[in-house]
C-alpha cells in the first residue's frame, strides 16, 4: 500500500502526469517542435498566472527560481528590501547578500500577515530600494501574506517585486498583471501537483530592462534569466531542457485549467480543516492571514511531534510534516494543496490524526474527520 503523503509539497501526482513523463522524445536541443511546445506550456502557465508577462520555465527545483531573480536583477550594493514576516521571507536575504546586494529587513510579527499600512508608513520613511522580495505563502508557518496589496504599493514608490508564490498559486487567487508583481516564482511540486524539479516565472518588461541593462555582468551561468531573452526566436537554450518533466508540468497545467474553481476548492477545504481543529480543542499558529494550501497546528501539550509523525506513517501510512527553523518540533503541518486537496484525502488524514492525538486524551469529545465533513 502506498503512503498517503499530505505534506506542503511535494503533493500526490496524478497518474496522468506520471504517464505524461513516459512520452518517447527526441533531442530538444535541435527538435524545433519541442520548442513549440515549450511555447505552449508557457502559455498555460501565463493563464494560471493571469499576466501577459513572459514566462521562463527552469531546469531546477523552486529555490532556483528564488536565487536566479536575485542574481539577474542585483548589482553590488543595490538595497533590497526583504519583507520577513517569517523563515522563507527572513531567508531571501541570504541570497540578496550571496550577490553582493544590501538586504534590509522590514520585519513583521511571525504570528500574522504583513500589515500593509505598517508597511506604508515604513515606505514613507525609507523607499529607496531597487527591489523588494515578498513571500505569498510562508509555508514553514501557514501565513498567506496579501500580495495584491503589498505589491502595488510597492510599485506607487517606484519598488520592483520579487513574489515567491511557489505554495499558492494554483491554491490562492494570483493575478500578476492586475497585482503589479514583476517576477513571480513557482514551482512544479506544489499547487500544480507535478513531480519535483522545475521552476517557473513570469518576467515583466520592467524586471527585463534592468536584467538587460546591467553595467556588469551577472556573476553566474545557470541562474542568468537574460540567457533565456530570446530563446524561441534563436531556437536556443542556455542548456539542455528536461523534456519529461516538462511532459508532465504541461499535462498538470492541462487538468487544471479544466477546472474553474481551484481556488474555491482550496478555500473550502482550508476552511473545514481549520473549522474541524478548532471544534476538537486544537490551536491554529497564525493568528490571521490562514493559507488555503495548508494548515499549520500547535503540538499540543503532552506529546512530541516525532511521536505524532511516527504513529502517522507507520501505523495510518500517512505522511505529514512539522516544521523547522525556529518552528521546529513546534508545528504539525497538513498540506492540501493541489492533488492533496480532495476531500477524501483530508479526511483521511484527519480522521488517522484524531486516531493519534484521541488515544492520548488530547482532544475533546469531537472528531476532526466528522466536524470536517460537517463543515465541507
Amino acid at each position: 500500500m502506498s503512503v498517503l503523503i499530505m505534506t506542503p509539497g511535494p503533493t500526490h501526482v496524478h497518474e496522468d502526469v506520471r504517464y505524461a513523463m513516459a512520452k518517447d522524445f527526441l533531442n530538444p536541443d535541435i527538435d524545433e517542435s519541442f520548442y513549440e511546445f515549450y511555447l505552449n506550456t508557457t502559455k498555460k502557465l501565463s493563464k494560471i498566472f493571469n499576466t501577459k508577462n513572459e514566462v521562463l520555465i527552469l531546469c531546477g527545483e523552486g529555490i532556483l527560481g528564488l536565487e536566479a531573480a536575485c542574481a539577474s536583477l542585483i548589482e553590488k550594493g543595490d538595497r533590497i528590501l526583504c519583507i520577513d514576516n517569517g523563515i522563507f521571507g527572513n531567508g531571501f536575504k541570504d541570497f540578496i547578500e550571496i550577490y553582493g546586494g544590501e538586504a534590509v529587513l522590514f520585519t513583521c510579527d511571525y504570528k500574522k500577515a504583513v500589515d500593509v499600512e505598517a508597511l506604508k508608513e515604513f515606505l514613507d520613511k525609507d523607499s529607496s530600494f531597487k527591489f523588494a522580495t515578498v513571500i505569498h505563502c510562508e509555508t514553514p508557518s501557514g501565513i498567506t501574506n496579501d500580495v495584491g496589496k503589498i505589491c502595488p504599493l510597492l510599485k506607487k514608490y517606484g519598488i520592483l517585486t520579487v513574489v515567491d508564490t511557489v505554495s499558492a498559486t494554483g491554491g490562492e487567487e494570483m493575478t500578476v498583471d492586475d497585482y503589479d508583481i514583476d517576477i513571480a516564482l513557482c514551482a512544479s511540486q506544489k499547487c500544480l501537483s507535478a513531480p519535483i524539479g522545475l521552476t517557473f516565472l513570469s518576467i515583466s518588461d520592467d524586471a527585463w530592462k534592468i536584467i538587460l541593462n546591467r553595467k556588469t555582468p551577472v556573476p553566474s551561468f545557470y541562474c542568468n534569466l537574460g540567457a533565456f531573452k530570446g530563446w524561441y526566436e534563436k531556437k536556443w537554450f542556455p542548456y539542455t531542457m528536461p523534456v519529461n518533466l516538462i511532459h508532465s508540468l504541461d499535462e498538470a497545467c492541462n487538468k487544471l485549467l479544466k477546472e474553474e474553481s481551484y481556488v474555491k476548492r482550496h478555500e473550502s477545504i482550508a476552511s473545514a480543516v481549520r473549522y474541524a481543529i478548532k471544534a476538537c480543542g486544537l490551536s491554529l499558529y497564525p493568528e490571521n492571514g490562514y493559507s488555503n494550501t495548508l494548515t499549520t497546528i500547535n503540538v499540543p501539550e503532552g506529546i512530541d511531534f516525532k511521536e505524532i509523525y511516527d504513529e502517522m506513517l507507520k501505523v495510518h501510512n500517512i505522511m505529514i510534516a512539522g516544521s523547522f527553523g525556529i518552528f521546529k518540533d513546534k508545528l504539525i503541518r497538513i498540506g492540501h494543496m493541489g492533488e492533496n486537496c480532495r476531500y477524501d484525502k483530508v479526511f483521511a488524514c484527519l480522521y488517522a490524526l484524531d486516531r493519534v492525538l484521541r488515544k492520548r486524551n488530547l482532544l475533546n469529545e469531537n472528531k476532526l474527520h466528522l466536524k470536517f465533513a460537517e463543515k465541507i
